[in-house]
């Protein structure tokens, strides 16, 4: 199917279906937005929307992967998803389809494209952030499988998952990329334990993760053994770019609702534009992005660019919401007030979350731009 025709058909589809997909008034918790999340995905891969863009392998309808872009993007305007849990089918499937075992990837990744599963990313330790070569959760084998020791944190959405793509350390050099091994880990296993942690603004969207002993079957190995550092670098620009054009969808309905909103005055009209301008120039580089995958191209390091341009974006989108609706955001208690001072307080993470802005900077400094090694 072609993107226009997609797209025609998608739109009547979502006028048709609104009021199913739409949330619930009243529903605020991060618990309420993943049990809504799993009815939007269900409807929608049901009605066949949610399978364009994956191989029939993973029993996808094949086609671009602008058509599961577009459905993203329709989805997070019209506010029927959330963007962050939204795209963690885009940041994972796709290195799920390059790296498990053909009959696993057949298994599990309809569960999580049809809502009937959520999956999560145990990378960052503590101590470790984003220096992923310097990981310890260990794994040594043992018979048919692995046994895991170890800790991971600032894992999003592990309270609610039944799979984990995680890595973890199985050669003997510590401090380094080689001998990581990515292991697909069933959250139920015995010896797993979860603990949210409370962010600032207000959702216990991660938790820190704790293995003791727990066995992975050796046939969950995603990719050979030793070689996770490859499933991380191919994983980790999907979530730096593609997963990004859902949070720009996000940002563009959130810039609207603040100039239709806004106190008479209180936004100057440079600022607005400054902002309307960096949101544009990502939604410019992402798409590029969108239509490169879409081309055949492998994604890699330059993807740090888009990271870097949503992130600004994002930031300054909110830091002029403070003085659109600063008394909402500062001491508000209604509805409205409690939605801009979380999506502010949010905001503040996306310098942090998918590596820093100073890791994604030093990226395109040595692995772009080639200027050598750090000083």
């Amino acid at each position: 199917m072609e993107l226009a025709e997609f797209r025609a058909g998608l739109d009547g589809w979502l006028d048709a279906h609104g009021a199913e997909l739409a949330p619930a008034e009243g529903d605020t918790t991060l618990a309420d937005d993943m049990t809504h999340l799993a009815t939007v995905k269900r409807l929608t891969y049901d009605a066949g929307w949610m399978r364009y863009g994956w191989p029939e392998r993973v029993e996808g309808l094949g086609g671009s992967p602008l058509l599961r872009a577009y459905l993203g993007e329709a989805l997070t305007l019209r506010g029927f998803v959330e963007p962050g849990i939204y795209s963690m089918a885009e940041v994972l499937v796709p290195t799920m389809l390059d790296f498990a075992p053909p009959e696993l990837a057949a298994e599990m990744v309809p569960r999580l494209l049809r809502g009937d599963e959520t999956w999560c990313q145990g990378f960052s330790e503590p101590g470790t952030g984003s220096n992923l070569g310097s990981l310890a959760c260990r794994a040594v084998r043992d018979g048919d499988g692995w046994r895991v020791t170890g800790q991971k944190v600032w894992t999003s959405l592990a309270q609610f998952a039944q799979r984990c793509v995680l890595l973890t350390r199985t050669g003997t050099v510590e401090s380094t990329h080689r001998g990581i091994t990515a292991l697909f880990v069933d959250m139920d296993s015995p010896g797993i334990t979860v603990r949210p942690i409370r962010a600032m603004h207000g959702a216990d969207e991660f938790c820190e993760t704790f293995f003791d002993d727990v066995f992975v079957p050796v046939d969950r190995t995603l990719g050979a053994e030793g070689q996770g550092w490859a499933v991380a670098m191919d994983l980790l620009p999907y979530e730096r770019s593609t997963a990004l054009w859902h949070r720009a969808a996000f940002l563009q309905r959130r810039l609207g609702d603040l100039v239709a909103t806004a106190a008479a005055d209180s936004l100057d009209p440079d600022d607005v534009g400054a902002a309307v301008e960096l949101l544009y120039a990502f939604r410019a580089r992402s798409r590029a992005t969108q239509y490169r995958l879409d081309g055949g191209d492998k994604l890699g390091p330059e993807t740090s660019v888009d990271k870097v341009l949503v992130a600004t974006a994002d930031q300054t989108i909110f830091d002029l919401a403070l003085d659109g609706v600063a008394a909402g955001i500062t001491t508000g208690d209604d509805t409205v007030s409690a939605e801009w001072r979380r999506d502010f307080l949010y905001s503040r993470a996306a310098t942090i979350y998918g590596g820093t802005a100073e890791i994604q900077r030093n990226i395109l400094a040595r692995r772009v731009l080639d200027l050598g090694a750090e000083a």
